[in-house]
């Protein structure tokens, strides 16, 4: 699987979360041909998904932990250089958390709902990956 730029700002991944995960994969394979690799996660398996020959586009996932509670919906993943500084911001303009961070260390995601209830995620990532992406501002 290719890693995402790392760029602060755009968009590195999407997910689908569902109660049945393998089902979703079935879906996106007949109507838009996409291909599934699948990717272990303790007692089950989600999905990368992308076009054949092609890298991973998406994930689709099981609504299991930790995507247990997500919104069945498409998740864009949007990179942020300071997730703590990002989530403040989001909760002083309105916006509220509807998952924090699980951890200290990036990589690290929180989900977050904007003031009109849209849901997205803010991802940063390891330094390294930023630095990578030729932004380490």
């Amino acid at each position: 699987m290719s890693k995402p730029s790392a760029r602060p700002g755009t968009i590195g991944w999407v997910d689908l979360t569902g109660p049945n995960a393998g089902t979703l994969k079935d879906f996106y394979a007949a109507v838009v041909g996409w291909q599934a690799e699948a990717v272990p996660v303790d007692d089950h398996q989600d999905y990368a998904v992308g076009p054949p020959g092609a890298d991973p586009v998406a994930g689709i996932c099981h609504d299991l932990p930790p995507n247990q509670g997500l919104p069945a919906q498409w998740l864009i993943y949007i990179h942020v250089l300071d997730l703590d500084a990002a989530v403040r911001a989001c909760l002083d303009h309105g916006g509220e958390v509807l998952r924090p961070a699980q951890s200290e260390q990036a990589p690290r995601f929180a989900v977050i709902r904007d003031p009109v209830g849209a849901v997205c995620a803010l991802y940063q990532a390891d330094p390294l990956q930023t630095q990578q992406a030729g932004d380490t501002t």
